[in-house]
C-alpha cells in the first residue's frame, strides 16, 4: 500500500510522531532505569531496574488488550447532554486488528465528537501507550526499597485500568473536564499529579523502608542519575513536542518552552542552594531539571515563551520550599516517600497545572483544522494574565479531581491486593536486597555477596 492511496496519510506527521513516542519510551528504558539504579543504594539497584522493566512490558499488553480505548475510545455511557458519568471513560476492547493498526487515528472529542488525526491509529496507540506506561514507573520511585515486585505487578495493572484510563479519558479524551475547557497539554495532571499522589498513598500503605536504608539513603552511581536525568531532559522534546500530533510550528514552540522551563527551574534551584547556605549538588540540580519539565508540561503549547520561563520559576521555588522546609511537616515527614515523588511530580504537577490557568496565552497556535488547512489560536486558553478566570476555575476543579481520585483509587486498589498478596517483601530479603529478590547484584563481584546463600565446596569444608 503507498501513501497515495492513504490521502489523509500525512508522512511527515506519522514520521514526527513515532519518533516523539520513541523519545517518550527512552525516558522510561533506560532513562528512569538507569536514574532509579544509580540513584538507590547499591543492594536496591537491580531490584529498582527490574520494577521498571517489568512495569513498562506489562502496560503496553494490557494497553493494547484494553486500556488505550478506556482512555481514548468511544464513551463507555453516550450522550450528548453534559455530564460526569456521560464522559467518564471509554469503553474497553483491544486494539490488535489491521484496520486498528493501519486505519485513520481517532480521538472521541468532547462527549463522542470524534477529531481525526494525519496519521495511522497505531502510532497514536504507542504514542498514548508510553505516556501510560511512565506514570506507574514514576509511582515506582516512591515504594522502592521495600515493595513485593509481584504485589507490584498487579497494582500496575489495576491501576492502570482504574485510575489512568479514567483521568486520561476525563482531560485528554473529550471527557468532563475536556469538555468545560480544562487543559493538560502532556500530562501534569494525568501523569505527574496522578503519579506523585498514588506513589505518596502507597508508601504510606506499604510503610517505610528498614532505618538503616533511610538514614544511609545515598546513591551507589552519580554517574548513572546523570545519564539517566539527561535522557528524561532531551526525551521530554517527544513527551511534550508529540502532543499537537503534527510535525507543525506549535509542536517547536512546545519543543522549546519546555526545554526553557527545564533550564530555568534547573538554575533557579542552584541559586536556592546558594542563597540558602547549600553546596549546589548535582542531585539537588537533577531535581530542580525535573521540577521544571514536569510544570512546562500541562502548558507547553499554551504558553508563550515568558510564560514557560515563569512556569519553571515559580514551580522550582515552590517545589525547593516544599522539599527542604514543608518536608518537616508530619503530614510528609510520616509516610517514607523514597525519590521524594510526591514534590518533584506531585507538587509540581500541580503547580504547572495551575500556572496555565494564569499564563496560558490565546494566540499561541495549538489545533490544526484539517479540512480548513490552517491553524486555529486555542481562543479557549486564555490565562488570568490575558483577562480570564475561568480556565484557571477549571484547573483547580481537574487538579483536584485527580488529587482525590487518585489518593482513595491508589488505596482502595492496594487493600484489595494486600488481601491477596504482601504488600511488602519478607524483612529477611529486606535485609538483604538484590540477590535475595533477584538472584545477582549491580556490581557482580568474586566475593560472595553478605546475606546471599552460597554453597561451600567440599573441598573447602574438609580443608582439603
Amino acid at each position: 500500500m503507498t501513501s497515495e492511496a492513504l490521502p489523509w496519510l500525512n508522512q511527515g506527521d506519522t514520521a514526527w510522531q513515532v519518533t516523539a513516542a520513541t523519545l517518550v519510551g527512552l525516558m522510561s528504558v533506560p532513562g528512569l532505569v538507569v536514574l532509579y539504579g544509580g540513584v538507590m543504594q547499591k543492594r536496591w539497584s537491580i531490584n529498582s531496574m527490574m520494577l521498571t522493566f517489568l512495569t513498562f512490558a506489562i502496560v503496553l499488553v494490557i494497553w493494547v488488550l484494553y486500556a488505550f480505548k478506556m482512555g481514548f475510545g468511544s464513551p463507555m455511557f453516550p450522550s450528548h447532554h453534559p455530564g460526569f458519568l456521560n464522559a467518564f471513560v471509554g469503553s474497553p476492547g483491544p486494539s490488535l486488528s489491521p484496520a486498528q493498526l493501519q486505519g485513520h487515528a481517532t480521538l472521541p472529542g468532547a462527549y463522542g465528537t470524534p477529531s481525526q488525526e494525519n496519521f495511522p491509529q497505531s502510532a497514536l496507540v504507542y504514542f498514548q501507550f508510553v505516556f501510560a506506561a511512565i506514570t506507574p514507573i514514576l509511582s515506582l520511585g516512591s515504594v522502592l526499597g521495600r515493595v513485593n515486585w509481584k504485589a507490584w505487578c498487579v497494582y500496575s495493572v489495576l491501576w492502570i485500568s482504574i485510575v489512568y484510563v479514567v483521568d486520561a479519558f476525563l482531560i485528554w479524551g473529550g471527557g468532563y473536564f475536556a469538555h468545560h475547557g480544562a487543559l493538560d497539554f502532556s500530562g501534569g495532571y494525568v501523569i505527574h499529579l496522578s503519579a506523585g499522589v498514588s506513589g505518596f498513598v502507597a508508601a504510606w500503605v506499604i510503610g517505610p523502608r528498614l532505618q538503616r536504608d533511610r538514614e544511609i539513603d545515598a546513591p551507589n552511581n552519580v554517574a548513572m542519575v546523570a545519564v539517566g536525568a539527561g535522557l528524561l531532559w532531551l526525551g521530554w522534546n517527544g513527551f511534550n513536542g508529540g502532543d499537537p500530533y503534527s510535525a507543525a510550528n506549535s509542536a517547536a514552540a512546545a519543543v522549546l518552552n519546555t526545554n526553557l522551563a527545564t533550564a530555568i527551574a534547573f538554575l533557579v534551584w542552584v541559586v536556592c542552594d546558594m542563597v540558602t547556605g547549600r553546596k549546589p549538588s548535582l542531585l539537588g540540580g537533577v531535581n530542580g531539571m525535573i521540577v521544571g519539565l514536569v510544570a512546562i508540561t500541562p502548558a507547553a503549547g499554551f504558553v508563550n515563551g515568558w510564560g514557560a520561563i515563569a512556569c519553571g520559576g515559580i514551580a522550582s521555588i515552590v517545589v525547593y520550599y516544599a522539599m527542604n522546609y514543608a518536608s518537616s511537616w508530619r503530614f510528609f515527614r510520616s509516610v517514607d516517600d523514597t525519590l521524594g515523588v510526591i514534590y518533584t511530580h506531585g507538587i509540581a504537577g500541580f503547580a504547572g497545572g495551575l500556572l496555565t490557568g494564569v499564563f496560558a496565552d490565546p494566540g499561541m497556535a495549538v489545533f490544526y483544522d484539517v479540512s480548513g488547512k490552517k491553524y486555529i489560536p486555542a481562543g479557549s486558553a486564555t490565562g488570568l494574565v490575558f483577562g480570564s478566570a475561568t480556565l484557571l476555575k477549571w484547573q483547580l476543579f481537574a487538579g483536584l479531581w485527580v488529587i482525590v481520585f487518585s489518593a482513595v483509587a491508589t488505596y482502595v486498589i492496594l487493600k484489595v491486593i494486600g488481601l491477596f498478596i504482601p504488600l511488602r517483601m519478607s524483612d529477611e530479603n529486606m535485609e538483604i536486597g538484590d540477590v535475595a529478590e533477584h538472584g545477582h547484584e549491580v556490581y557482580p563481584s568474586d566475593i560472595p555477596s553478605l546475606g546471599a546463600y552460597q554453597e561451600v565446596p567440599a573441598a573447602v569444608a574438609t580443608g582439603v
